[in-house]
């Protein structure tokens, strides 16, 4: 049995290289927490989360004060208990995103451990149910895009081969809304997917109101239309509309999720497994939806979401938005707008450790060992 005896905590800010808006927010940094674990053998498996700006220190007190200790002198193979362990540890502060973030980096770290020394790529390990997935981009599609570039970048999008892209909508009127995504349906034709994003900036009455409205552009779905707790709103929502309603991103338990597909408040699962406590977590919520015949189209993170979404037979897509370019030595493979799961053993990060060493905040760089911290 090889024990963990190291463990390096390191975080990251990353500067999105394009503007990006949506309903109720404008973003311009990206905290990733990047934890990584040693176990007796000389294994090591590093993993990673992300916040959108806010949170990012505390994640790391969380991880250098409570999680990382615990995980000293335990069995690096014993996924679940340790994912078990450390939630309950912190189960006055569950459930929420702060302790979902740190608990995430954890998690991917150890099953990085566990697919490198066994040889296996993660999505194999996980399920191996195929070695690509249909994209998605999203990268072009943010609120303050102007019509004519929002037309454009899905033209060029398309003609990669990708199957889709997303829009994000909210503008002050709906006419607004329904004259961008128009342009963009009339340039693309019918074949090619529409998806949209309200990041719940949107009352029930009146996202129901502007779903009708948009109806006849037969859009792939909508996404966070209203706060991601009022599970009531979405099954009013659902309800009312044919289109598909998709949430997730803002879900920090398997049974938040449970509680959506038991209810028919959802027909897309968005789970992050940055947000949702790491790829334990990440592959019930993806085999509960199995279940309900609901397809999982993860949040964010492309080069980890690859590799899980080919593991399970209801990935349906992977979100193109690049993350990690500048801290990767190659970034994910795309070939006729699919994204191709890794070869490599572990979760397909091939990290370039002087730029993540020369990019990590000092303030946040420990080391833990049995001797205590450095």
């Amino acid at each position: 049995m090889a024990k963990i005896e190291r463990i390096e905590l390191r975080m990251v800010n990353l500067v999105p290289k394009v503007k990006r808006t949506d309903a109720i927010q404008s973003f311009d940094s990206q905290e990733t927490p990047i934890v990584t674990i040693t176990d007796s053998d000389g294994a090591t498996g590093t993993g990673y989360s992300y916040t959108i700006g806010t949170g990012g220190s505390s994640v790391m007190r969380l991880l250098g004060d409570h999680l990382a200790p615990r995980l000293i002198g335990r069995d690096a193979e014993r996924i679940e208990a340790i994912w078990h362990d450390l939630e309950f540890a912190t189960h006055a502060t569950t459930i929420g995103p702060i302790t979902s973030i740190a608990l995430a980096a954890v998690d991917t770290a150890l099953w990085d451990l566990r697919a490198r020394k066994q040889g296996l790529p993660l999505w194999k390990l996980a399920g191996g149910a195929k070695d690509r997935c249909p994209l998605y981009t999203t990268e072009g599609g943010w609120l303050h895009i102007e019509k004519q570039a929002l037309v454009d970048d899905a033209l060029e999008a398309q003609s990669k081969g990708f199957k889709g892209s997303k829009v994000k909508i909210g503008r002050p009127h709906g006419s607004e809304d329904h004259e961008r995504l128009s342009a963009v349906r009339a340039a693309v034709g019918d074949g090619y997917e529409i998806m949209t994003d309200c990041n719940q900036g949107f009352t029930v009455d009146e996202v129901i109101r502007r779903a009708d409205r948009l109806r006849d552009l037969d859009l792939a779905w909508l996404e966070e239309p209203i706060a991601a707790d009022d599970i009531d709103g979405h099954v009013r929502l659902s309800n009312s509309t044919s289109t598909p309603i998709a949430v997730g991103e803002s879900l920090y338990s398997i049974r938040h999720f449970r509680e959506y597909m038991q209810r028919g408040a959802c027909s897309i699962v968005q789970v992050d497994v940055g947000r949702i406590g790491g790829v334990t977590p990440w592959l019930k919520v993806a085999h509960a939806a199995e279940a309900f015949d609901i397809p999982v189209c993860p949040h964010f993170l492309m080069e980890l979401h690859v590799s899980l979404a080919c593991a399970v037979q209801n990935g349906k897509y992977v979100e193109y938005i690049p993350q990690l370019d500048t801290l990767t030595s190659r970034g994910m493979k795309i070939e006729d707008g699919h994204a191709i799961a890794p070869s490599e053993p572990g979760i397909g990060i091939d990290w370039d450790w002087d730029a993540v060493v020369g990019q990590s905040i000092s303030e946040f760089t420990t080391t833990i060992t049995e001797g205590g911290l450095s």
